[in-house]
């Protein structure tokens, strides 16, 4: 199967100034608009200049965290599928990235029951892991597994430890055979045959790591979490997600990517 990380492509959305009231769970200041704008741009510039050609979208105001398009998508280079996220502010967004999609994608999917996002699919060498969170449902993951399918992915379902927003919140890929995980998914029965690899104490928000080619993109504060991989030889890019992480967010959800 291809790479799960070795993309061409990637589809992103400007921030609209509505972005500061977007969605978080356990409340906090909102975001200043300047610094998210910036760190989405800095965001953008790394993809390309990481080789890839990188599509930006307009903003939209009426959807605050519309800027997070890995939530209400999936991007393969067999085709793409429409998800259902499980957040009712978000429902309208499906319909704002539809055409974009189907420029670049001549298979478009669509979820028809339940809920799924983004961000509760990990995409692995030889298969996806879809977990079940407060935004996606087992009715949704079932009939996505099914859609996957379709595309020629075969699809597990996990389920998302409590606390954890984001099945990807927790845990991300720093390559094909290591996963970058916090403490509360270290026995995932579905990471089964790969390396686990432990977030550093105090540095949990490590977890959602990007990996892009040959480079991780990760959040420039976690320095106990930069020096374990230099250690381990990976290259890695520091970025700053300060103001994303106020509405909950993570290097992984600014983009599509295939």
């Amino acid at each position: 199967m291809p790479s799960p990380y070795h993309f061409t492509h990637a589809l992103c959305r400007t921030p609209a100034p509505s972005a500061v009231h977007g969605i978080r769970a356990d409340g906090g200041p909102d975001p200043d608009f300047t610094g998210l704008a910036a760190e989405h741009a800095a965001y953008v510039a790394t993809l390309r200049d990481l080789g890839l050609a990188v599509e930006v979208l307009p903003p939209l105001d009426d959807f605050p965290d519309a800027l997070f398009t890995e939530d209400v998508a999936l991007t393969f280079p067999e085709g793409a599928i429409l998800l259902r996220p499980g957040a009712p502010s978000r429902t309208g967004e499906v319909d704002h990235i539809r055409d974009a999609l189907a420029a670049h994608h001549p298979r478009l999917l669509e979820m028809t029951t339940g809920h799924a996002e983004g961000g509760d699919v990990l995409r692995l060498a030889d298969r996806v892991i879809i977990g079940l969170s407060d935004r996606t449902d087992r009715a949704g993951a079932t009939e996505l597994a099914g859609l996957l399918a379709k595309l020629g992915q075969h699809a597990e379902i996990a389920q998302t430890p409590p606390g954890v927003l984001h099945f990807k919140t927790g845990c991300s890929l720093i390559d094909e055979r290591t996963i970058l995980a916090v403490p509360a998914m270290r026995d995932c029965p579905e990471f089964a045959g790969l390396e686990v690899v432990l977030t550093p104490t105090g540095e949990e928000g490590a977890a959602n790591i990007l990996r892009v080619r040959d480079t991780v993109l990760i959040g420039d504060r976690w320095l106990a979490t930069h020096a374990m991989l230099a250690a381990r030889g990976v290259p890695f890019r520091p970025m700053a997600t300060e103001q994303i992480a106020r509405i909950d967010a993570g290097l992984s959800c600014m983009s599509l990517r295939w």
